[in-house]
């Protein structure tokens, strides 16, 4: 009988394309584990809707590993070391992840494990390129995202086509001090979860299906139709993305052979998204401090804004500004939010009401099932103009605008925004500026059941500008 060896599931949460996996099967018996270590996180362990994902998906590998998963709670060195000790265990295998601190964590328990004479590999099975595989022809790595994606990546080696699921595994059996997916305690005890649950379907095979449907649905229009947030042209895959349901292999490839030519402009916009993706992976590998410090340095002395109150109006979807608060709204009840509002609410957030990136950041951790840390942090840092290749901050979004612009009817407000349904369409983007006999009509009542804006846009944009002026001057 050989002896085991252990396929750690991190970010990986499939059994197809999975490189760590296929080449664990290869060497005989498996142990599979899946080891939720908020000791090494410290401040980057998952918020709550991450958690509720992360169950479901835990729940949806183990059905399709026949029941062997084996999850555990704590320090995964010290777990791994157990297992390794009580199965006499001769090999560990991963698919690399790419937050700072699991690049320190990893190296350690590499190290440490190959010193015993373990075999120990990783394999990436969650980036279509390794960030430190581009960068420029100085060696220095990319800062804007248009020569990384179109000199960088594209001038690469073509990412690798995917790899079919391992046949018939072959499980080690039993491990001691295995904990039940309850133990985990990752659904909370109120049950805040259930509406954005029944929004997805949490699984590998509801990544497949998912992809399909936009395939066959929403690339046809992407590049344009992506902005407007009434119409089902975004992908809806970074979830799915982030947990590993599917790999950006399978993802890269399906959207190329249903186009049948790499030429369509909506099959290339959608692939340079999967290269934003890639772009900001980077940016926090070569910056480990992203999500915490401005890579602009002059912005840590711009005068930024503490309200609490103006925060939490903000977080509730109670600003006052219809678009703004349909976004916040459906991140609340749907754990995503559509990215053309996501650039809305945040320039909101930081420019309007003056509140720094730092508190977007952090209610985005807790509230998106999407919570990476490396698009979180790299997509804040742009949308505040303190990152790389950042928006201006002169360039200010005005949400009566953005809002009449890429949602004209309101479709997307009413969907959200239910107070305001019997609003007509001229009058729902700034209901404050609608006629008296309007508002009686639609049964809206500002300041009762819909709140006047919390600020004055025009003013707030002026201070703004003020602001960013003061740190030339600096």
């Amino acid at each position: 009988m050989t002896s085991p060896v252990i396929m750690w599931f991190r970010q990986d949460l499939r059994v197809h394309d999975n490189p760590a996996l296929k080449h664990a099967c290869e060497q005989g018996e498996i142990i599979p584990v899946y080891i939720l270590d908020d000791h090494n996180a410290q401040e980057w362990k998952m918020g709550g809707a991450s958690r509720v994902w992360l169950h479901h998906s835990l729940k949806d590998l183990n059905t399709s590993l026949n029941g062997n998963l084996h999850v555990f709670s704590g320090n995964a060195k010290e777990i791994l070391e157990d297992i390794v000790k009580d199965t006499s265990a001769v090999g560990i295998y991963w698919n690399r992840c790419y937050e700072p601190w699991r690049i320190a964590r990893d190296k350690d328990i590499k190290a440490h494990f190959l010193d015993k004479e373990l075999d120990v590999e990783s394999f990436n099975g969650s980036l279509l390129w390794e960030p430190w595989a581009i960068k420029k022809d100085d060696g220095t790595p990319y800062k804007v995202f248009t020569p990384f994606y179109k000199k960088g990546c594209l001038n690469a080696p073509a990412p690798r086509e995917p790899i079919s699921s391992p046949k018939n595994i072959a499980f080690h059996g039993a491990v001691k001090d295995s904990l039940s997916l309850s133990d985990l305690k990752l659904l909370p005890t109120i049950n805040w979860d259930n509406q954005m649950v029944n929004c997805w379907d949490i699984s590998e095979n509801g990544a497949k299906e998912r992809l399909h449907d936009f395939l066959d649905k929403g690339l046809d229009d992407y590049k344009e139709g992506r902005n407007f947030p009434a119409k089902d042209h975004v992908s809806r895959m970074s979830p799915y993305l982030h947990f590993g349901n599917i790999s950006p292999h399978q993802v890269w490839y399906a959207a190329i052979y249903a186009k049948g030519s790499e030429d369509d402009k909506n099959l290339q916009h959608f692939l340079s998204e999967l290269g934003w993706r890639e772009f900001s992976h980077s940016l926090l590998y070569h910056f480990p401090d992203l999500p915490r410090q401005n890579l602009q340095k002059k912005f840590d002395n711009f005068p930024w804004k503490h309200d609490d109150n103006l925060l939490k109006l903000w977080q509730k979807g109670q600003t006052g500004y219809p678009i703004v608060d349909a976004g916040m709204r459906e991140l609340w009840q749907t754990g995503y939010m559509h990215n053309r509002v996501r650039m809305i609410v945040g320039s909101f957030l930081v420019k309007n009401l003056l509140i720094s990136w730092h508190h977007g950041e952090d209610w985005f951790w807790d509230c998106l099932f999407d919570a990476n840390l490396a698009n979180n942090s790299a997509s804040w840092q742009w949308i505040a103009g303190s990152g790389a290749d950042a928006a201006p901050y002169f360039r200010i979004f005005n949400p009566m605008t953005q809002s009449a612009r890429f949602d004209e009817d309101g479709i997307y407000i009413k969907t959200y925004v239910p107070e305001l349904k019997n609003m007509p369409s001229k009058h729902i983007h700034a209901p404050w500026e609608a006629p008296e006999d309007v508002l009686d009509k639609a049964g809206v009542k500002l300041g009762e059941n819909y709140p006047y804006p919390i600020v004055d846009h025009a003013n707030a944009r002026d201070k703004a500008l003020s602001a960013f002026h003061s740190l030339k001057e600096n």
